[in-house]
């Protein structure tokens, strides 16, 4: 079953801990700004136009997400599982991406100026 975008986006800005499996959640245009997401499961989840501003996805399971024209400036994404992610268009500008997957993933027309941890990455 897949969690609401209400009790999804509850979840994400309340302090508790650990949080719901948000596996294919609609989160579509969702203000995120600063969001603390480490170990989330994003497996799946509509994740378009999305504001991540300084967001903390550490470790987190975005595996086949919808990031398309996300903001992802200054977003934590070290360790992150990106594998066919659609990061089209999205901004990681100065995004850590430090030991993060990016296999299959979709970075066309990405701005990743600045992004830390690309290194050895093609």
């Amino acid at each position: 079953m897949t969690i609401t975008r209400a009790d999804a986006l509850a979840a994400i800005r309340s302090d508790a801990r650990p949080l719901p499996d948000l596996t294919r959640a609609n989160l579509a245009e969702a203000n995120l700004t600063g969001a603390d997401l480490r170990y989330a499961n994003l497996t799946g989840a509509d994740l378009r136009w999305v504001d991540l501003y300084g967001a903390i996805l550490y470790r987190a399971s975005l595996t086949g997400a919808s990031l398309t024209g996300a903001n992802l400036t200054r977003a934590n994404l070290a360790g992150a599982n990106l594998t066919r992610a659609n990061l089209a268009g999205a901004n990681l500008t100065r995004a850590d991406l430090t030991r993060a997957n990016l296999a299959g993933a979709n970075l066309r027309n990405a701005d990743l100026a600045g992004a830390r941890g690309l290194e050895g990455k093609s």
